[in-house]
């Protein structure tokens, strides 16, 4: 596991409420968070925008672990809970931090990376299909995995990839089913190819008999 960076973000105090209040920070470059959880009591407080944005954009996510300096508060190791972003202008507008407590396990879920190219799709035309792309495990904040990179490479048309063929990690408890399916082969089955439709020329209409009027002529013509 990589060695994780020490971050810290500076905060302040927030003493208003209302959404003018919140309106304004935003103005300011600030989003409005909640510290919560642990030992100590519940803090409102604003931290700059960019350094939040920042962190969920890295990749550790949601998942990172950082230090949040609330000014005349003091520190806490923190990772977000739940955070709150503007659907048409796609920016954090509220987070949630939770405190951390040393050796107390969290509830996390991890994204699931596949890696390398199945055998079924290099030589049997198959198709990988990723049914799970992320699983809730239980562990220490510091054991936390960026990703679950699973290889796929041996897997051929119809191989199936369960949660239970991930290693074991002692440090890691997965709280998925065993028989959850991660990833399987497919075959691509082609459409039946419809055949032409043929548009024939209308047939001419059979004569079956003669006319009584032409009937009568020719008997006249033998007289």
């Amino acid at each position: 596991m990589a060695e994780r960076k020490e971050i810290t973000v500076r905060a302040t105090k927030r003493d208003g409420r209302g959404k003018n209040d919140a309106r304004r920070t935003r103005r300011e470059g600030l989003v409005p968070v909640t510290v919560y959880g642990g030992e100590g009591e519940a803090v409102s407080a604003v931290a700059p925008i960019r350094d939040l944005a920042a962190i969920l954009r890295s990749d550790t996510g949601y998942n990172t672990i950082f230090t949040i300096d609330v000014e005349g508060v003091g520190a806490s190791e923190v990772m977000f809970h739940d955070r709150q972003i503007d659907p048409v202008r796609g920016r954090l507008v509220h987070a949630d931090l939770k405190r951390l407590v040393k050796g107390q396990k969290i509830e996390v879920t991890v994204p699931v990376h596949l890696v390398g190219e199945p055998e079924g799709v290099r030589e049997q035309q198959g198709v990988l299909e990723q049914i799970l792309r992320e699983i809730e495990i239980r562990c220490d904040p510091r054991n936390i995995p960026e990703a679950f990179n699973l290889d796929v490479s041996n897997l051929k048309v119809h191989d199936v990839l369960h949660i239970s063929d991930i290693p074991a990690d002692t440090n890691i408890e997965i709280l998925e089913s065993p028989e959850t399916v991660i990833a399987t082969v497919g075959i691509t089955r082609e459409e039946p190819v419809a055949a032409p439709v043929v548009e024939e020329e209308p047939a001419e209409p059979e004569v079956i008999g003669k006319g009584k009027k032409e009937e009568e002529g020719e008997a006249g013509e033998e007289k």
